[in-house]
């Protein structure tokens, strides 16, 4: 059960209800895989708010109402957990639907002078009645990024990683600051490394809880690694052939590790 796959569902007329306690979904056990509810199918109050559309199906995010017994064909679970065990559309819209709920449930009142928000027509969005204040669903661009040098990437290890695991640096972007500017620094902040050749690789949706991750690739430009003690347990030049643990495949930072690593090595 542990590694099923959530069921996709074509049914005219009919919604997915993306319910949340806390940070984990609520799934229906259907035979030996999982997949979402229909709209209705549990009996909770709300529809809740809609976020967008899967396989003409509509699709409905809420909380699950406190105290709410759900049925022993239900499963809980994280999207943490879901990560890299469900197909990259469902995940997609499980990820949106978490940062569209996280952003619904924390702007209740307005900001500016605390009056209740209403729905904002037309879009996914929040409007003060008394000074018209709007609040859109909240996106924390960070970048993330390889530092190669010859045949070898930098990697580095984060305290809360898995043990034995080295990763990619990362890092959130600041007020002013242009993508590449936000790579040298972090780069430099990190392990004090000067980096060059800033290449964009691509970028990835990080609903934890509402971040969107941009990568790039970059050359050593100078430095020794000395690690940030409070942000890097350790860091250091892997070559090729002598891989540490790995983040999973379905990440970013792994797609910028595999792309190291699959290119002709240089002489």
């Amino acid at each position: 059960m542990e590694r099923s796959k959530i069921k996709g569902i074509i049914q005219k007329g009919k919604g997915l209800a993306f319910l949340f306690h806390k940070d984990r979904l609520v799934l229906m056990v259907d035979g030996a895989s999982l997949r979402l509810p229909l709209v209705g199918e549990l009996p909770v109050s709300k529809q809740g708010r809609w976020f967008g559309i899967h396989q003409r199906l509509d699709c409905f995010v809420s909380p699950l109402p406190k105290a709410f017994p759900l049925p022993e064909t239900t499963r809980l679970l994280s999207l943490r957990q879901l990560f890299g065990q469900i197909e990259d559309p469902l995940y997609i819209l499980a990820g949106r639907a978490s940062q569209i709920l996280n952003w619904d449930l924390g702007n209740q009142y307005c900001g500016c002078c605390a009056t209740p928000m209403e729905e904002k027509a037309g879009e996914i969005a929040k409007i003060c009645p008394s000074c018209r204040a709007i609040s859109y669903p909240r996106l924390s661009p960070a970048v993330i990024m390889t530092v190669e040098r010859r045949d070898e990437i930098l990697l580095g290890r984060s305290p809360h990683f898995p043990k034995e695991m080295y990763s990619t640096l990362a890092g959130f972007v600041e007020p002013g600051e242009t993508l590449e500017q936000a790579v040298q620094r972090e780069v430099k902040e990190e392990v004090d490394v000067e980096v060059e050749d800033i290449r964009y690789f691509g970028s990835q949706p990080w609903p934890f809880p509402h971040s969107l991750m941009v990568g790039f690739t970059t050359k050593y430009a100078g430095g020794n690694i000395t690690p940030d003690p409070t942000e890097i347990e350790d860091a250091r030049w892997f070559p090729r052939d002598a891989m540490p643990k790995l983040p999973s495949r379905i990440s970013i930072a792994r797609k910028l590790i595999d792309n190291f690593l699959v290119r002709t090595p240089l002489n």
